[in-house]
Formats: C-alpha cells, structure tokens, sequence
C-alpha cells in the first residue's frame, strides 16, 4: 500500500511597507518558488518519489518519466490524502485497476483489478485490518459478475487459511480448502459429497 509524505507549509513573511525595491530579485537573492502537491508517490518502489501534476484534487502521477500518467489520484475530502487511486499497472495505457480508501483512515484497503482487459471488475482484494497487507481476494474467474473464488489470511501471516470455490458458477460455494493447524499448508477439504471434510495435504503454502 502506498505511504503519502505531508509536504510541510510555506511560511511567507508579509510586511505593510512594501515598496519596488522589495519585487528586485536577483540570482544572488537565493530566491526560489516551491510548487508541491501535498503529497509524493512512488509506484515503482525505486526509492525516488515519481512526477506528479496535481488540479483540484486530481494528481496525475508517471512513475516511469515516459511523459504518460500510470495513475490518477483523487481526493474527495479535500483533506490533502487521496481516496481513490485508478492505476495502469501493464504499462498498456489502460487504467485496468482501482485502489480506494472505503473506511476513511487515510490508507488504502480495496484493491479493484480487471484481469482480462475487458472493462469489468473480476479481482477484489482487501486489507480488512489496515495494515497494509492483502487479507482477503474475490475473483470472478468465468466473467458472469459472480465470484466464483475467495481466498482468505484470516491470521495475518501472508498464508492463505481458506479457499472457498463455487464450482458450477451457481453463485453458491460447494467446496472450502482450509489450513485447520495454521502450518501455511491447505490441509482439509470440504464439499457437498464430503460435508465433514477430507484431509488432504498441499505440497506448498499458498500465499495470498
């Protein structure tokens, strides 16, 4: 999740006996004008803060200096934190994902994707405990605007706990995968023909 750097205010001394002499600056004066958006973004992770242009709330953000905006960021509030950040994360010029702040505490928790390019959310993941990490993600895998797979961290571990999977796309889960000894491995399987469940054991942990 992206971490925003308050830009600290510009302090202006105003006096009342302002002349022309005061509006003369030279390259000696050490004059200078700074220009900032409130806040800094780095999407690549390179440790350099990306080029940003900011109007009324909207901030395009080119984390690659190509001279084409990678995401739009959007502050509703108006509090100088954005709430809404659309990303091309292909670098196809496609704004294919959506990053929002749903509980209004400055970081963002809901991550919207569209995985096959075609307009329609399919991917949902959520940071249900804010701090920072995925706990949950919703895929749609057939395209019919229903989920058909939910894959959960319900401790916080970036092991995936649950998988629950609706098999014949009627919008009702028949099958669960659960790790039941918290061990990072999917263990237990249950469905309608094994309602007790079915242990079995996954060869690696699955990380969400």
């Amino acid at each position: 999740m992206s971490e925003y750097d308050e830009a600290a205010p510009v302090e202006e001394d105003v006096t009342e006996d302002y002349t022309a002499e005061d509006e003369t600056y030279t390259e000696d004066s050490g004059y200078t004008e700074d220009y900032t958006t409130g806040e800094t973004f780095d999407l690549d992770a390179d440790g350099i803060a990306d080029d940003t242009i900011t109007a009324d709330g909207v901030t395009f953000v080119d984390s690659n200096d190509d001279g084409t905006a990678d995401a739009i960021a959007t502050d509703y509030t108006g509090d100088g934190v954005s709430d809404e950040l659309i990303l091309d994360t292909d670098g196809d010029g496609y704004m294919e994902s959506i990053a929002s702040d749903t509980d209004g505490d400055g970081m963002l928790d809901t991550y919207e994707s569209d995985t096959d390019g075609d307009g329609l959310t399919d991917q949902v993941s959520v940071d249900y405990t804010g701090d920072g990490y995925v706990d949950s993600v919703a895929t749609d895998t057939n395209g019919d605007g229903l989920t058909d797979i939910v894959a959960d961290d319900f401790d916080g571990d970036g092991f995936v706990d649950s998988i629950a999977i609706d098999t014949d796309a009627d919008g009702v889960t028949d099958a669960v995968l659960e790790d039941t000894n918290a061990d990072a491995f999917l263990d237990t399987a249950y469905t309608e023909a094994t309602p007790e469940g079915d242990s079995f054991q996954s060869q690696t942990g699955q990380v969400i």
